[in-house]
């Protein structure tokens, strides 16, 4: 039989040579139970359907179905609560990757500011400074005085005038205690105002002269920018021998002099330069602390003739932490620093004197030139 087409392309039956009529192709026209099915809509869906979206659609699905498994959630919610707790999920995983550098990124800042202040108070609860006093040892090549507080013996004196190498004289006499006392710089280079003359009631004054070394152990700088002598108290002196090394009194030496009791403006500077007999604060200080441990002075200090007196010292200081007081200098005790000055005794029982001239005792030759000006 053959086939004719409807005019809106649909095929038509035609009746076979029995009588009968074709039927549809199989797997078109019905199904195995012989029932037609229409073909049109089941494949125009199949057509518009996006395959990637389905693969996507696929993993998200297992995905949720994983995560919600893991979270003990049902995996028939909404999408949106899906993409919520997936969300929530992502971002406790990222903050869990990167929790330290977050925890440095916030913190570092603050826990130095607070390590910083921590440092800085416990740098200004420091001591500012110490201070210690070890006498100047002088030098046995310059003119010196040694002072005792008994007599030498007969067979000390014999000893003592022996040798006429005045290192070996300075050495063994500070083996027997003596105690050494200096000339005092002068200071040629001071205005007349500030200009001193080393005499007093016609005697020539000695120094006794200590090097004052101060330390601190802050990081911040401390400067000391005055001082001033306290508590001062002078009795007769004790020694009983004076033996000298005379010399000419015409040096200098770096470092700062003062009297005892002090006169006004002292201390003054003792260097030969520019400013010498000046009060030494008004253009000087002492720093330590801040990277620079210690500082120190010689100090010169010139009791008057026949007075042994023992004082202290108060200096004012400026701190880095904007605090600025006077200060009682103390001993490695705790108590109040006191310091030693010496003259020669007005009536020695015995004075000797060599160098310019033999070995002189001028306690039995008081008539020698020299002895008048020792």
């Amino acid at each position: 039989m053959t086939t004719t087409t409807s005019s809106d392309g649909t095929p038509e039956p035609q009746p076979d040579g029995d009588g009968g009529t074709l039927g549809e192709p199989a797997g078109q026209g019905g199904d195995s139970g012989g029932n037609q099915t229409s073909p049109t809509a089941d494949s125009s869906q199949q057509g518009d359907a996006d395959p990637g979206s389905a693969r996507r659609e696929g993993f998200w699905a297992r995905a949720w179905a994983a995560i919600a498994e893991a979270l003990g959630l049902t995996s028939g919610g909404s999408w949106r609560r899906r993409a919520v707790v997936l969300l929530a999920v992502a971002s406790i995983s990222l903050v869990a990757a990167f929790r330290d550098a977050l925890i440095d990124y916030f913190m570092t800042k603050p826990n130095v500011t607070r390590e910083n202040d921590a440092n800085t108070e416990y740098d200004a609860s420091k001591l500012p400074f110490t201070v210690s006093v070890q006498p100047d040892g002088g030098d046995p090549r310059q003119p010196w005085v040694m002072v005792l507080d008994r007599e030498l013996t007969a067979a000390e004196a014999r000893k003592l005038t022996s040798s006429n190498d005045s290192s070996v004289t300075f050495s063994y006499l500070k083996s027997l205690g003596g105690r050494p006392l200096e000339d005092p710089s002068v200071l040629e280079d001071a205005s007349k105002k500030q200009y001193i003359q080393h005499m007093w009631n016609g005697r020539t004054e000695l120094s006794d002269t200590f090097k004052m070394t101060v330390l601190s152990t802050r990081a911040a700088a401390v400067v000391i920018d005055n001082w001033k002598v306290t508590d001062v108290v002078c009795r007769e002196s004790t020694a009983q021998a004076v033996i000298a090394l005379p010399g000419q009194g015409e040096a200098a030496y770096q470092g700062i002099q003062l009297h005892i009791p002090a006169r006004a403006d002292e201390p003054v500077l003792t260097d030969d330069t520019d400013g010498q007999g000046e009060p030494y604060f008004d253009t000087h200080y002492i720093e330590v602390g801040g990277g620079q441990p210690s500082g120190g002075l010689r100090v010169e200090a010139i009791a008057r003739p026949g007075q042994t007196c023992e004082w202290g010292v108060k200096v004012h200081y400026v701190d880095a932490y904007q605090k600025a007081q006077w200060l009682q200098l103390k001993d490695r005790t705790g108590k109040p620093l006191r310091l030693r000055t010496e003259s020669v005794p007005l009536h020695p029982r015995q004075r000797w004197i060599f160098g310019s001239i033999p070995w002189t005792p001028c306690h039995l030759k008081p008539e020698v030139p020299e002895c008048a000006l020792s």
